[in-house]
């Protein structure tokens, strides 16, 4: 058997494994005998938190930062902002009330991906490069904090599974698009950016993410929103999300963001598609809330 094939088995099994134990109660069931103060949502923070500084780690490499100032101010900007939803995310602060804040925070994530398509140029300023890598990275995992509930307060109020879930119908969208793809793609999607994605295949990603949410909608009704709608969502995004970082990494020659998870790449790899879905499914819950 390949080596490489199973290098990429075991890294992405043992990948999995720590999503499944930091997004659902399992983490604090498994692990609660060792640690007795330990509540998921401390699991699930430390993830994104990982995530987030890893991804600026690797942003910071792609995009080539000099040895400058902005260079140096990319993680005390990012944190400061990923404070503000860290408080949130600690004191239940995620009521999804729209506010003019955070529609402008969430406004800020496609025009920075428009900037990548459009007017990349911006980007080889230092000054690009901050704002573009505290955008693309720091709100985008700040609004995943807000996915899920939880309660410190009342143990009979479990941490609920919209992040499992959401990881889980990217895999599926993934695999779905790549398969009927392989088997019937002819139209390229973007052949500069990505030239094996097919229109064929994100037909086939779409159609097969729906029929999965149906389940999801079906067998896990206490999740927040209609989660055919949800897949829906994220079969569109989710490549868009590919498209997104494939061309971060084609304007700045760079083949891989890392190296982080053997066989697979770094974190921004892995997480494209989560960095362009989270925010899109925060603001879904806002409006089916307000609707």
């Amino acid at each position: 058997m390949d080596k490489n094939l199973i290098q990429r088995t075991i890294s992405g099994l043992i990948y999995v494994f720590i999503i499944a134990i930091c997004t659902t109660p399992l983490g604090e069931y498994l692990l609660g005998n060792i640690f007795p103060d330990l509540k998921q949502q401390y699991l699930f923070y430390g993830l994104i938190t990982f995530f987030l500084v890893v991804g600026l780690y690797e942003c910071v490499r792609i995009m080539k930062f000099d040895n400058s100032i902005y260079k140096w101010l990319v993680f005390p900007v990012a944190a400061i902002i990923y404070y503000r939803f860290s408080k949130r995310f600690f004191y239940h602060g995620f009521f999804f009330d729209v506010n003019f804040s955070e529609i402008l925070a969430l406004a800020l994530i496609p025009i920075a991906a428009i900037t990548l398509f459009k007017y990349t140029r911006e980007l080889y300023f230092e000054n690009g490069k901050l704002i573009f890598t505290v955008i693309y990275l720091a709100l985008p995992f700040g609004f995943a904090l807000g996915l899920p509930k939880f309660s410190t307060l009342d143990p009979d109020k479990p941490f609920t599974l919209e992040v499992f879930m959401l990881f889980v119908l990217i895999w599926s969208s993934d695999t779905f698009a790549y398969l009927t793809g392989k088997f019937f793609g002819k139209h390229k999607m973007a052949p500069k950016v990505s030239p094996k994605k097919t229109w064929e295949g994100f037909a086939g990603g779409v159609i097969l993410t729906l029929i999965l949410g149906f389940f999801v909608e079906k067998y896990f009704p206490e999740l927040r929103g209609n989660w055919m709608i949800v897949g829906l969502l994220i079969s569109i995004f989710a490549p868009l999300g590919d498209l997104v970082e494939s061309q971060l990494k084609r304007s700045f020659a760079v083949k891989d963001s890392g190296n982080i998870i053997p066989g697979h790449g770094g974190i921004l790899d892995r997480l494209d598609s989560f960095i362009i879905c989270a925010p899109v499914i925060y603001l879904y819950f806002i409006l089916e809330k307000l609707f």
